[in-house]
């Protein structure tokens, strides 16, 4: 297992991410030692969902104008239909994603989180995959794309849903032990 002590990585969610996209990812860099920040676009509490209702709340720690990927090592974006939508439509939420990309720092997105990649445009050229739903998204977005339990293209960590959980957070853990990818794709 990496030793993460002395890492931070900043989950970025808002009201409407997949329970367990978030919660696992967490459990399993907090149990390697990382600080985790989950940052919001406002203080408080944000809503999961599971099983298509509304689940827990999670109580935010930083909000989004109030870091810089500066401040973290790495990014893990959750799923959720709510959640990405909602993100990508907010221009601050959309410019963190793309820092972390400019700045050569692992950033793991799962299920629908793909979908704030696209936005910040940050796919081109990039092997990745995502829930089969937004495939077309991604393919426009210049990615190419594959239906695969968990795929590492430069430090950028995708899965497809909940069921890869296993998967998605043991190359989390290592992309965030492994640090910063000088060469990423432009």
């Amino acid at each position: 297992m990496e030793n993460l002590n002395k890492k931070r990585v900043a989950i970025l969610a808002t009201n409407g991410f997949e329970e367990s996209e978030l919660r696992e990812p967490k459990k399993a860099l907090e149990e390697a030692g990382a600080h985790v920040d989950i940052v919001s676009l406002e203080s408080g509490t944000i809503k999961s969902w599971t099983d298509g209702n509304w689940g827990k709340t999670y109580e935010v720690d930083k909000t989004l104008n109030g870091v810089s990927h500066s401040d973290y090592n790495a990014l893990m974006l959750p799923g959720g239909v709510i959640n990405p939508d909602l993100l990508r439509k907010n221009k601050n939420a959309v410019n963190f994603v793309k820092s972390f990309f400019e700045n050569h720092k692992p950033v793991a997105a799962i299920c629908h989180a793909p979908w704030l990649l696209a936005e910040a445009g940050v796919l081109k050229g990039r092997k990745v995959t995502s829930y089969d739903s937004i495939k077309t998204d991604i393919i426009n977005a210049g990615a190419n794309w594959v239906d695969e339990e968990v795929v590492v293209d430069s430090g950028l960590v995708t899965s497809r849903s909940p069921k890869d959980l296993p998967a998605f957070n043991s190359k989390l853990v290592e992309e965030v032990y492994e640090g910063k990818h000088e060469e990423q794709m432009a």
